[in-house]
Order: C-alpha cells, then structure tokens, then sequence
C-alpha cells in the first residue's frame, strides 16, 4: 500500500480559496488513480474529485464543480485540491485515497475502491 498525509486544511472565509495537498509514499505512486473524499459532522464520506494515473481522466462531484480543482504530479508524488469560492457547507475533514483500480470509470467515485487513506485535514469556512 502507499501511506499518505494530507497538509493545507485551514479556516477561511466564505469566498475565500485553500489549496490541499497529498504526498505520498511507500509504492510507485503514478500506479494509483487519486481521490479526494470529504466527511461533514454527521453525515457519511462523499466523493469529491478524482484524476486518473496520466491525468487525463478528471471527475469532480457536482457539488464543487467550477470551483475545485484537482491536479497531480507525479514526479513529486503529490495530488493537489485547489478550492476556490468556499461555501461553509465545504466545511468537513478532507481525505486523500489511492486506487489501485485500473477499472477508472467503475471505481473513481467509489470509497470502498481506495485502498489507501490519508488521516485527513479540517476545512472550516465561515459565513
């Protein structure tokens, strides 16, 4: 598996933008399609975007659509999430996956095919 830690969580205000990343480590990190999930209080992890190993396969939920941006380089072994125009119900803890899939369009959005996680990092957007 490959381990993963998050960085770039924050509070900021509504309108404001935050950029997360995700570095990875332990495996060939361009064998992995990169996700990123969301858990609100309360409710259940979401899918919110998606980039395939090459990076051209991009997927976002439709919640953040036009306002995120996910990004990979893998070189560097990093996955990006550029969030711009933060609405406070993007309030949640954000999580960086790995896939290992090479079945993108049945697995990109679903949690269950990621078989690596990040601890996660706190996004908090005031009103």
């Amino acid at each position: 598996q490959v381990q993963l830690v998050e960085s770039g969580g924050g509070l900021v205000q509504a309108g404001g933008s935050l950029k997360l990343s995700c570095t990875a480590s332990g495996r060939t990190f361009s064998n992995y399609v990169m996700g990123w999930f969301r858990q609100a209080p309360g409710k259940e992890r979401e899918f919110v975007a998606a980039i395939s190993r090459s990076s051209t396969l991009l997927h976002y939920a439709d919640s953040v659509k036009g306002r995120f941006t996910i990004s990979r380089e893998n070189a560097k072994n990093t996955v990006n999430l550029q969030m711009n125009t933060l609405k406070p119900e993007d309030t949640a803890v954000y999580y960086c996956a790995a896939n290992p899939s090479t079945d993108y369009f049945g697995t990109y959005d679903r949690a269950p095919s990621y078989t690596s996680w990040g601890q996660g990092t706190q996004v908090t957007v005031s009103s």
